[in-house]
């Protein structure tokens, strides 16, 4: 990342905390029955939010000093099954094309940090190309407030206390940061 080394390390913070706790509550849900459909659904999101925190620490971290190969690796091929598995399945297609988009965000913005300083487009606000950039920081700035808004209240209008809330605090915690990453591009 490019912004101020505290902001780098805040944001480092927050994002391996929530893709810790998606990661715990994916080892802590029950294994997936045919009696559910909604839990294999819930599984792959916080498998894959986990994935995206984790990877969102270690990527404001480190930054360009992991090879572009190694960040399009961890982040296109999730971000291409996502996309296959919303085109083949209906159930979760709008949570599954999220997931498409913020890997293939992680993806761009990790080829752009690898970007040689003469393939950079010769803007003044850093990497990558900024009709791209606007629209990722559009599409997660929205998303945030989306997230946001659904942190407090359940689907039966309930007021969400204890770990209820946890998904959509993830959920807003990833948004966030995905904003901030993109934001010191």
């Amino acid at each position: 990342m490019n912004g101020p080394t505290l902001v780098t390390w805040l944001l480092a913070l927050l994002t391996a905390t929530a893709g810790t706790s998606c990661l715990a509550r994916l080892r802590h849900s029950p294994v997936p029955c045919a009696s559910s459909a909604h839990r294999p659904l819930a599984r792959e999101s916080d498998a894959a939010e986990a994935l995206m925190g984790l990877g969102m620490a270690a990527m404001a971290v480190t930054g360009a000093t992991v090879p572009a190969p190694v960040w399009a690796a961890l982040f296109g091929l999730p971000a291409a099954a996502f996309l296959l598995a919303a085109v083949h399945a209906p159930a979760g297609r709008a949570h599954r094309l999220h997931h498409a988009v913020g890997a293939l965000a992680m993806t761009y913005m990790a080829l752009a940090m690898a970007a040689p300083p003469g393939h950079q487009h010769h803007h003044a606000a850093g990497l990558g190309v900024p009709l791209l950039t606007g629209a990722l920081l559009l599409y997660f700035g929205g998303y945030t407030v989306w997230a946001g808004s659904r942190l407090l209240r359940t689907p039966a209008g309930t007021l969400a206390v204890g770990t209820a809330g946890l998904p959509q605090a993830c959920r807003l915690t990833m948004g966030i940061g995905m904003f901030a990453m993109l934001l010191t591009m």
